[in-house]
């Protein structure tokens, strides 16, 4: 067990780093949002970051400074002078409400708080992350932070089924089978709103969209195994080919002093 959270709570503090590193908790947020992980094995229980450091700041979160919580929110393990992040009722409510999410990051991107307050829908501009917005994603409808378990079970209930839910002018709140996927959610998310915006400038709010009908076309593809230009390289490589270059790349850069 103990060589298990030993490696959550490295991927854990690397998952906080890297919203950093991808501008998503930067400047006067440097220190706002936090990623968590549940604990393979112990499904009532999970990691996350906390508060109370000596310097509490995303980019410098480091696997002993990550707490273990159970799914009530309770503090079961945490280095001396901490306590679990305010907000830890976002996590501990969506693990509760959710089995089939093990990872959940709430951060402050700016324009996905934008978007949340003009009360706009953030709809499909780019291929990367079309799926997370092609519904109208659902808006919690208060800034305050998420503290009572009262709230927490409110918010989770807004989020649903879905990856992601806003949160008016308090960022957002994404979740993951892992914390990559989590993580990358929130990233697509934000890139998305960001485009909303600028198009929402440009040309106002009836601006266009990707329409539903090309996002359909990107469902149901042939794999890359059944096309013949394909077949025989995956075949020599024993698989398709690994993805996932973005989420590598920050894991490396941002966990080199680990």
């Amino acid at each position: 067990m103990a060589g298990i959270l030993d490696d959550v709570k490295r991927q854990v503090a690397i998952a906080n780093r890297i919203l950093s590193a991808m501008g998503l908790a930067t400047g006067h947020r440097l220190s706002l949002g936090h990623a968590s992980m549940r604990v393979p094995g112990q499904p009532n229980q999970f990691v996350v970051k906390g508060r109370g450091y000596k310097l509490d700041a995303l980019p410098a979160m480091l696997p002993e400074n990550m707490i273990l919580c159970d799914t009530d929110g309770n503090m079961l393990d945490g280095p001396p002078g901490s306590t679990q992040c305010f907000e830890v009722k976002i996590h501990s409510c969506i693990f509760k409400t959710r089995p089939e999410v093990n990872a959940v990051v709430h951060v402050h991107p700016t324009f996905v708080v934008l978007m949340s307050v003009l009360g706009r829908n953030i709809r499909p501009m780019a291929q990367e992350g079309i799926h997370l917005v092609a519904k109208p994603l659902p808006v919690y409808p208060h800034t305050r932070t998420v503290q009572s378990d009262e709230e927490g079970m409110d918010h989770a209930k807004y989020l649903g089924k879905h990856k992601a839910v806003l949160l008016q002018g308090h960022g957002a709140t994404t979740t993951g089978a892992d914390l990559e996927e989590a993580v990358m959610n929130m990233l697509h998310l934000e890139e998305q709103a960001k485009m909303n915006y600028y198009a929402m400038t440009a040309m106002g709010p009836d601006h266009p969209c990707i329409p539903d009908a090309l996002i359909d076309e990107m469902s149901n593809r042939t794999p890359l195994a059944e096309l013949p230009h394909f077949r025989e390289p995956i075949e020599r490589a024993k698989g398709p080919p690994r993805v996932g270059g973005v989420w590598q790349y920050y894991t490396r850069q941002v966990s080199q002093d680990m």
